[in-house]
Parts: structure tokens; sequence; C-alpha cells
């Protein structure tokens, strides 16, 4: 990505639901990464934190990565991959190839173009200098949360999904769009430039996906007429990872999803849920809180206030340029690493990225109104208890 000029704000009208808030419990109880997010070898995060050029070896090693956890962990998520090839500047005649990965999990009665979708998105490529150059902020660490965040929330979705063709919402051709909103993962190839940034030599993948999804049709009877337009919202992760992280609010548009995702923050910040914070228990040392330097400070902002839409130029524009409603998650100033051979796994504060994390799986949850449906972590005697029941059952 790069700085540019601001662009004229694009994106339609807010399609904004009534999301049920996660309760204080469901907060406390989000799914902890463990040590996915490990450097060395945390099953999410280790294996991206290569060199990742998009045609190399590195880059197929990234995409099966992806392929496995799905295929492994999240088999009731549809795959498919949007192909394409693009000489750029330092390709001569030849033709790169570009993959993005789509991962998709729609309600179980939803047809083709039925569904809206909440859309997490990052990309996976690494830029070819400086040589051996990894880009864990820029985009390995993003990639990671969203897994996790996938991860986190697909027994709930089940169990809803579940608990509501159980109750004939989904037979009975039920027509509520809560009923019909599903999840979306784009995990976007060729964001970086191979030799300087411009409209040509950059956002290949995106590009491509763009252009091929504008021009895609659902069927005639369908609610949403192209992919792109079933996107109810494009959540854009990069540059992520580094500490004290500051991500302003850059469009209008989106401000009200903004203002929910700084609101979680706040939440989970006021349970000590928050590993980054100078007012998690272990980092405690009085009994006085102290000021918190928040990840989303822009809440309260103001509609006449500056707005940056399209001034950080990365994989969210050529769908913002086709009317997609796009929420930018990313830091800005940019982390000090940016484009340096340091930003690499032994640069990431993994307090940061377990933060991070933690707050898109909020955010997911509560989009996709999963109050009641996530699972509750068992008190250290009531699990000893489920075992010795389980043992006495045997």
């Amino acid at each position: 990505m790069r700085i540019s000029y601001p662009l004229a704000l694009c994106g339609l009208i807010s399609r904004g639901l009534g999301h049920t808030t996660l309760s204080d419990e469901t907060l406390r109880n989000l799914p902890s990464p463990g040590n996915d997010f490990n450097i060395q070898h945390g099953s999410l995060l280790a294996p991206l934190l290569i060199p990742r050029v998009p045609g190399t070896p590195g880059s197929t090693a990234a995409l099966t990565h992806f392929v496995n956890f799905f295929q492994h962990t999240l088999p009731d998520w549809t795959l498919t991959f949007q192909n394409s090839t693009a000489t750029t500047p330092l390709s001569g005649t030849n033709k790169i190839p570009f993959v993005n990965l789509i991962a998709t999990r729609d309600p179980p009665w939803a047809t083709a173009g039925q569904a809206g979708r909440l859309a997490l998105v990052a990309h996976y490529d690494s830029k070819i200098e400086p040589e051996g150059f990894i880009g864990a902020t820029d985009s390995a660490a993003p990639c990671a949360m969203i897994m996790h965040a996938a991860r986190s929330i697909d027994a709930a979705l089940t169990k809803k999904w579940d608990t509501m063709e159980a109750e004939g919402i989904g037979s009975q051709g039920f027509e509520g769009v809560e009923e019909h909103t599903g999840v979306q993962i784009l995990l976007l190839d060729g964001e970086e430039a191979f030799q300087t940034w411009t409209h040509t030599d950059s956002l290949y993948g995106a590009r491509s996906l763009a252009e091929e999804w504008e021009h895609t049709l659902n069927p005639a009877v369908s609610t949403y007429r192209t992919p792109l337009d079933s996107i109810d919202l494009f959540v854009l992760l990069d540059l992520l990872g580094a500490k004290n992280p500051r991500v302003p609010s850059y469009f209008k548009t989106t401000h009200w999803a903004y203002q929910r995702m700084a609101q979680v923050e706040e939440r989970l910040r006021a349970l000590g849920q928050f590993k980054s914070s100078s007012n998690f228990p272990s980092k405690r040392t009085g009994s006085e809180r102290r000021a918190e330097r928040m990840f989303l400070p822009e809440g309260g902002k103001q509609e006449n206030a500056r707005w940056l839409g399209g001034y950080v130029e990365d994989d969210h524009l050529p769908f913002m340029e086709r009317g997609v409603d796009i929420l930018h998650l990313i830091a800005s100033p940019f982390p000090h690493v940016w484009h340096t051979i340091d930003d690499d796994g032994e640069h990431l504060d993994i307090d940061t990225v377990e933060d991070w994390a933690r707050l898109l799986t909020a955010f997911v949850a509560e989009w996709m109104d999963l109050e009641g449906f996530m699972e509750k972590k068992q008190s250290s005697e009531k699990a000893k208890r489920s075992r010795e029941t389980d043992r006495t059952e045997l």
C-alpha cells in the first residue's frame, strides 16, 4: 500500500443491521489463540513468516497453509480460487500468476446470490525487495488474525443455524435479512508493487477479482445481482501487529461499523481482556486503572471532521470504486518497520497480535448475532467433575 491524495468517498449507504451486543460473559470467554501466534512454531502464524512473492515457492507454501487450515479445521467452509496472470515491470513479457483464495460460509438454506456477507480481507503476498523481506505486519499477522476469528466463530455459526433450521426458519423461506447473512474471507495475492507503486504495478489480485465479480451474475431471482453486491461490509486488515497501533476511521459511510468495533474494544479493555494493555491483570501494579491508548481512538469522530478514505491506497480500492462499503483497519502512522527487512516475526508485538485477533472475533460474533451460541469456558472444578462423569459413564 502507499499514501496518496484523498479520493472521492465511495460506497452505498450503510446496510447496518440490528446485531445483538455480546454479553460480558461471552467477551470474557472468547477463544484464546494459545500458542498459535508463536513466531517459531505457532500453527497459524509461523508458516506465513517466510517471503511470499507471487509466483514463487513461498507464495505456494502460504496458499497451501491456508487450504490445509480450512480443509482440516473448518471443513464447512467453501473454498474457491480466482486466478489471473499479468506482466510486471520486472517480468518483461513473462506473465506472473496471482491466486486469490476465497473461503465462504453461508447459512445452509441460502441459495446462490441470496446471502449478504461480511468480508474479512488481507493480502498474503510480500514484497520482492528488500531480498528476504517477510512482511510480518504486512500482512502475515493480519492473515493469521482472520484465520483465528474464523475458527473461533465456526462452531457457534453451526449451532445458530442448526437451531434456526429446527425452528423452520430456513425451510419456510423466511425472508429476514439477518437470517441470510454469511461470512466470506478473501486472502488476496499481488498487493505489493514489484518496482514502484502505480495503478498498474500494485493490487494485482484485488483488481482482477473485483473486475471478475463485477461481471459475474447470480441467478436472475437472486437477492444480490453479483458477488460484489453481496458484500455488506469489506473489512480490510493491513499493517497490524506492531505495538501501540492507531487506526483512524477513514470513511464516513462506514463510521457506524468503526464505532461498533471501537465500543467492543472499550468493553474488552474494561473487562481486562486486552493483553497489550497496561491494565491487563498480570501487568497491573495497583488498584487504579491507567489511561489507555486505544487501537481505534476515533469512535467519537464527528461528521464535520476530516475523512481520509482513499488516502491510503490498498486492496480496497478496486472494490470501493465499484460501490462496496469499506472498513479499513490499517495503522496510521505505519509501523516503523514498514517495507524494511525488520518487518519480521521478531518485531511483532504478540500481545497486540492476540488483541487484534480477539477484537476481530468479537466484532464478527456480534455481526453474526452469535450471542448465546459461543462456547463458554468451564471452571477448573466444573471441568474436573465433567471428566469424572465421563469416566464413570464409560
